[in-house]
């Protein structure tokens, strides 16, 4: 881990240890990590390496308990997510370029209604934490993009944050 890195796990730490409910936890943590997202020389140049297939997830830190985990996402242009949820709380801030979001709810378990749009340029940040945490994340821009992900949960073991995808389709907002 870089210096930075570290400041960035300790400040988490701090506020994840405060045992808060969980959207708590979720708002404390993104104020923690807002100023690190101007810091230049928090990743290393392979942290910031992205692949042409798919979104690259680079693993910066597991909390020895599994209480949170540091991820930082590098998307190159037209890069997407699939509709999904989480296993728990997770706060998200762009370090770079700029990511757009649509947020969903599931109507009647049969489609996904839209329910809000999201562009976050760099600096930004956002948290949430399940239910209601419906969502597709893209790259925004003609550029990569790379945001820091903090869940709630042990990425080390898990492998991802994804509670489950959603392949429904997509209705108008009602």
């Amino acid at each position: 881990m870089t210096p930075q890195q570290i400041h960035l796990v300790q400040a988490i730490r701090d506020v994840v240890r405060r045992e808060e409910r969980a959207e708590r936890t979720a708002e404390l943590v993104a104020e923690a990590l807002r100023p690190f997202l101007a810091v230049p020389d928090l990743l290393r140049e392979d942290q910031r390496t992205g692949d042409p297939g798919s979104y690259t997830q680079h693993v910066l830190h597991v909390e020895p308990d599994g209480s949170f985990s540091v991820v930082a996402l590098v998307w190159l242009p037209g890069q997407r997510t699939p509709v999904h949820d989480h296993v728990a709380w997770c706060v998200t801030g762009v370090y770079e370029g700029v990511e757009h979001e649509q947020r969903f709810t599931v109507h009647d378990g049969s489609s996904l209604v839209p329910t809000q749009q999201v562009t976050n340029p760099a600096g930004d940040v956002c948290g949430f934490a399940p239910p209601g945490d419906i969502h597709l994340v893209r790259n925004a821009c003609t550029t990569k993009a790379i945001s820091l992900h903090v869940y709630g949960a042990d990425i080390g073991t898990l492998g991802t944050s994804v509670r489950r995808t959603y392949d429904l389709p997509v209705r108008a907002a009602v």
